[in-house]
C-alpha cells in the first residue's frame, strides 16, 4: 500500500505535529551551550530541507553556497555566537556577515530556525514586499548586520565593526563567512592584509571552502561558457597563505566555544582570527559540499 504525501514533502508515517515538536526540542536542546552535537546535526539536515522546499517554492534562489553553509550557520547561530533574537538590536550581541549574499536562504532558514521570524515566512522568499530578499537587505529584516550580495565587501564591513569594538571597548565579537569563489575578488585580500595590521583578535573570518564556483577559468584560451568552475584554489594552501599575512588560521581549538570534536565537522575548511583578545579561532581540515 503506497502512503500519499503532498507534492515537494516527504512521506512520513509520524502524526501530525509529531515533527514540529521533535523540531522545537532540538531547537530548545542546541540552544544550550552544554548539550551534545546531535542537535545540530538534526538541525542542519531540517535546515537544508527547507533551503530546497524554498527555493523550489519561490522558483527563485542559489541552493549549492547555502547547502555547504548550513552547518557553519547551524553551528555560529546555535552554539558560536551571542545572540537574542528576541533583541536582535541588543548592543552586545555577536555580529554575523554573509558576505556570499547569494546564499541568503541559507542564513534566512537558520534565522527561522534560531527564531527571529516564524519559519512559515520563509515561503515569502524574494517574493515582492518581502523582508526575505534574494540577497540580506538589513533595511527589510531585523537581525541581520549589513545588506551584502556585491561580492567581496563583507569582510571589510567586518572589519570596521570590529575596529569600531575596540576603540569603543566593547566586548562583541565580528564573523565574516566568505566563499572561495568570492575569494577571488581583490578587496577581501585589502581585508586580509589589513585586520592583522590592527590586532583585531575580535574578528573570525571562515572560508566555506565548497570547491565550486558559478563561473570558472576557461579550459582553453578560445574557450567559451562557464569555464572549469571546479576548486577556485586547486593546489593553494590557503591555510598557509593566511597564516603568512598574520591571522591564526586554525591555531587553536580550546578558544573557540563548541566542544573540540565539532570544530573541524562544523567550521568550515579555514577560519581564523587576527590579533589577541577575545579570539574565537578554530580548526580547518573539513571540505564542506
Amino acid at each position: 500500500m503506497s502512503t500519499k504525501k503532498t507534492p515537494g514533502t516527504p512521506a512520513s508515517s509520524k502524526k501530525p505535529g509529531t515533527e514540529t515538536a521533535e523540531l522545537q526540542r532540538a531547537i530548545s536542546s542546541a540552544s544550550a551551550k552544554d548539550s551534545d552535537y546531535s542537535e545540530l546535526e538534526e538541525l542542519s539536515r531540517r535546515g537544508r530541507w527547507l533551503v530546497l522546499s524554498t527555493v523550489a517554492g519561490s522558483g527563485a534562489g542559489h541552493v549549492g553556497g547555502p547547502m555547504s553553509a548550513m552547518d557553519l550557520l547551524i553551528s555560529l547561530f546555535f552554539r558560536g555566537m551571542d545572540i537574542r533574537p528576541e533583541e536582535p538590536g541588543w548592543p552586545e550581541r555577536d555580529r554575523f556577515i554573509l558576505s556570499k549574499g547569494h546564499a541568503a536562504i541559507g542564513l534566512y532558514t537558520v534565522m527561522a530556525l534560531r527564531g527571529f521570524f516564524p519559519v512559515e515566512e520563509l515561503k515569502t522568499f524574494d517574493k515582492g514586499n518581502s523582508r526575505l530578499q534574494g540577497h540580506p537587505d538589513v533595511t527589510k529584516l531585523p537581525g541581520l548586520e549589513t545588506s551584502t550580495g556585491s561580492l567581496g565587501m563583507g569582510l571589510s564591513v567586518g572589519i570596521g565593526f570590529a575596529l569600531g569594538a575596540q576603540k569603543k571597548q566593547q566586548r562583541f565579537h565580528s564573523f565574516v563567512m566568505i566563499g572561495d569563489g568570492e575569494l577571488q575578488e581583490g578587496m577581501v585580500w585589502e581585508g586580509l592584509h589589513l585586520a592583522p595590521r590592527y590586532q583585531l583578535g575580535n574578528l573570525t573570518a571562515i572560508l566555506d571552502s565548497n570547491g565550486l564556483q558559478q563561473f570558472g577559468w576557461l579550459k582553453h584560451n578560445d574557450g567559451d561558457g562557464r569555464g572549469d568552475r571546479r576548486d577556485p584554489w586547486n593546489n593553494v594552501d590557503l591555510a598557509a597563505v593566511f597564516a603568512h599575512l598574520g591571522w591564526r588560521a586554525g591555531a587553536n581549538f580550546k578558544s573557540w566555544r563548541l566542544p573540540n570534536e565539532s570544530v573541524e565537522r562544523c567550521l568550515g575548511r579555514y577560519a581564523g582570527g587576527a590579533g589577541e583578545g577575545r579570539s574565537k579561532n578554530c580548526g580547518f581540515g573539513w571540505r564542506s559540499r
